[in-house]
């Protein structure tokens, strides 16, 4: 079991919530999809009503240890003030000065959010010096970031050293993706079909493997299932591939064969010489990628194999585009899959901040049974691995 924070005594304390911002933003920095914002709503809206003082933290894309402009939380702040309707202060570092200063002055009833955490190289090594600086600003720590709960990082792990059990949990968001992912896809309804796609498989290797014996049929789109198709022999032009995993990639498709999950690639593709909105695009089968071109999207033979694949699922999993969403001629294999997966008679479970994001711009947001902030750490969850950030927050072994 995992603590709650309605487990602990917060009433006028000072309390340390960590969050998962890691909003997509355009290039004026504009939030397209703040539901990761509004989902951290609830548990912060429970601190005010309990007299707290808050303080906020969360990272926002890679900036690698240094301070970056665009990646600033200043939108992130914009976008909390209006929906808690009410002021957030935003300090200009991270454990610095200002951050300090800030938090000391904090009364019950105020609201700080830290700069990037990421802006600080100790928050992606685990540092405890880090980490204890976090810690003293607050009386009581609170993991609201289900996105980042697959990382050992400072704000998730080792934070928690400096807290007990009585002043330390997760918030309501947190609760509600571990006991969903625990609950309901441990016993899934069969068949129970997964559709992992995204651009790279040395992320979701792993993951693959150790879904092949949980799932009836396996789905692989999006840039990884390159991959897979140069594994089978197959001439992909300059698509993106990672020719390091191609053997893996084949033990894949074999242990599939072994364990008779059916294993769906794509057909077809949507295929252009250049990654760009103005490019001349042709559909071409999988076999047939001329030499200089590459694979951007499935093609609409594809999307009509992947739906017949879908037609009888009981639960569905989805863990990644198509293809390169982001530009309207490579989003419609996405945006195909995201319809297909909504009007599906299925418990539908989507995972990752690029498919929310998909399933957002398709307008099937409210179709989905349930749509996870984090897409690594609910892979992780369904294999059945312990998440470090979890584990810390675990009352009794996590099973």
């Amino acid at each position: 079991m995992i603590r709650s924070i309605r487990d602990l005594d917060i009433t006028g304390k000072k309390v340390f919530i960590r969050c998962d911002f890691n909003v997509p933003l355009d290039e004026f920095a504009n939030i397209t999809d703040d539901r990761r914002v509004r989902s951290a709503i609830p548990t912060i809206r429970y601190c005010l009503d309990h007299g707290c003082s808050i303080i906020l933290a969360s990272h926002l894309g890679r900036p690698k240890g240094v301070v970056d402009e665009k990646y600033s939380l200043a939108p992130v702040q914009m976008r909390l003030k209006r929906l808690l309707d009410k002021e957030v202060l935003l300090a200009s570092d991270v454990i610095g000065k200002d951050a300090h200063d800030k938090a000391a002055a904090l009364e019950a009833g105020d609201v700080l959010l830290l700069e990037n955490l990421r802006f600080h190289k100790g928050e992606t090594t685990n540092d405890e010096a880090f980490a204890k600086d976090l810690a003293d600003m607050a009386e009581v720590y609170i993991n609201d970031a289900f996105g980042v709960c697959h990382r050992a990082h400072a704000s998730v792990e080792a934070i928690t050293h400096y807290f007990n059990d009585k002043s330390s949990a997760a918030g309501f968001l947190l609760q509600k993706e571990v006991e969903f992912s625990k609950n309901l896809l441990r016993r899934p309804t069969r068949p129970f079909v997964a559709v992992v796609g995204g651009s790279k498989v040395s992320g979701k290797l792993q993951a693959l493997v150790n879904l092949l014996p949980r799932v009836d049929k396996l789905v692989i789109g999006g840039g990884m299932a390159f991959t897979f198709l140069k594994a089978q022999g197959l001439n992909i032009g300059n698509s993106l591939v990672e020719d390091e995993l191609v053997e893996e990639a084949n033990r894949v498709i074999e242990e599939a064969k072994r364990l008779g999950v059916k294993l769906y690639l794509p057909v077809d593709v949507v295929a252009a010489q250049t990654c760009s909105q103005d490019a001349t695009i042709k559909f071409v089968t999988a076999q047939e990628i001329p030499k200089g071109w590459m694979g951007l999207d499935i093609g609409p033979a594809t999307s009509r194999l992947f739906r017949e694949a879908l037609a009888d699922a009981q639960t569905i999993l989805w863990n990644g585009p198509m293809g390169v969403f982001e530009l309207e001629k490579f989003s419609k294999g996405s945006f195909k899959m995201s319809h297909d997966i909504a009007q599906a008679h299925a418990t539908t479970v989507v995972g990752g901040g690029d498919t929310a994001d998909v399933v957002a711009r398709a307008g099937d947001a409210d179709e989905m049974t349930f749509i996870s902030t984090g897409g690594g750490a609910s892979l992780e969850l369904i294999e059945g691995k312990e998440l470090p950030g979890v584990k810390v927050l675990s009352t009794v072994e996590v099973e």
